[in-house]
């Protein structure tokens, strides 16, 4: 494969972290996420196995470390492990990691495949341990089967991180108690403000949670230490004092986090979008279909030039998402 230049934007910043969303699916329906009666993709649009491969491939070649799949719901598509698989290559010859964001809901089938295939931590999106609380946020979803995929996930070796999205009269009480449970039970928690990403049913500025709010609340419940950890994503890290738990806090609206971006998105569709934040994709899928990979490096430069300073999230009563799609087209 040919040598390509390193992925720098218009305003300096290496590019080391890419994202791909293998799939606009989900058997969940999450209310801040997607409408109860999504109109998903066909399959037929979707990139395939061997061509998100190739993208993994030339991304890792200009100097990509780290890729995240996401969804949607990664794992309700078949061929995911095999992607796992054919990116995890990669790993100690410019790769450093390989790693998975689910909802947990099939994590107990998969677990022990991923830690196979190559990946050593996962994310897992679970916003309330409430059963009744945790049905209502996803319409329909059982959270005991995530509990059980974050045990298998466990037992089966993986580093499991657990991502809460905080929500005004929903959660926001059980927030303390979620931090205890990830400090005694050996995992990282990380908070996340809801962002104003597609057209949902609700309007969110009545769930927003500032958690500049919430972090004082849990100084004043727990030992939290600044920590510098830095995982090639958002988050900024407290530890929890006596423990090995690390607290992190996503803050798109109360504290911007943009000047130290270092990640860029592919959606389902094959269209790069260098900010979560914005409509704005490249077509990289028509690029590698009609040029092969010299028409996939000049769409990622073009891509590249296009990167914007920050985002501009706001929420605020009645205003329009900040973007058409829906984050399931791009992942978290």
């Amino acid at each position: 494969m040919a040598a390509a230049p390193a992925l720098i934007d218009a305003h300096g910043r290496t590019i080391q972290y890419l994202r791909i969303s293998v799939t606009d699916r989900c058997d969940l329906r999450c209310r801040y996420c997607m409408s109860e009666t999504m109109t998903f993709l066909p399959r037929a649009e979707l990139l395939s196995l061997d061509e998100l491969a190739l993208v993994a491939d030339r991304f890792v070649a200009r100097g990509v470390r780290k890729i995240r799949l996401t969804g949607g719901e990664p794992l309700v598509r078949a061929d995911t492990l095999d992607l796992v698989r054919r990116i995890a290559r990669h790993l100690g010859s410019g790769l450093d990691e390989v790693t998975l964001t689910t909802n947990g809901t099939r994590l107990a089938e998969h677990a022990q495949a991923l830690r196979d295939a190559g990946v050593r931590r996962v994310n897992v999106s679970i916003d309330s341990r409430d059963p009744d609380v945790f049905r209502h946020v996803t319409r329909h979803g059982d959270v005991i089967r995530v509990l059980v995929g974050i045990e298998a996930a466990r037992a089966a070796g993986l580093a499991v991180k657990l991502n809460m999205v905080a929500l005004k009269g929903l959660n926001e009480a059980e927030i303390a108690p979620m931090l205890a449970w990830a400090a005694a039970s050996g995992m990282d928690l990380t908070l996340i403000e809801t962002m104003p990403l597609g057209q949902v049913d609700e309007d969110r500025a009545d769930r927003f949670l500032a958690l500049t709010g919430v972090l004082t609340d849990l100084k004043e419940r727990f030992d939290l230490i600044p920590d510098t950890h830095r995982t090639g994503g958002p988050a900024r890290y407290w530890r929890v004092a006596g423990t090995a738990t690390r607290l992190g806090l996503i803050t798109p609206l109360t504290a911007n986090f943009c000047d130290g971006c270092n990640r860029v998105r592919l959606a389902t569709d094959g269209k790069l979008y260098m900010c979560l934040g914005h409509d704005e994709g490249v077509d990289l899928k028509a690029a590698l279909r009609g040029q092969g990979l010299a028409g996939l490096d000049d769409a990622i430069d073009d891509a590249l030039l296009r990167k914007p300073a920050r985002h501009d999230f706001r929420i605020a009563a009645g205003a329009a998402p900040a973007t058409r799609r829906h984050m399931s087209v791009t992942g978290g």
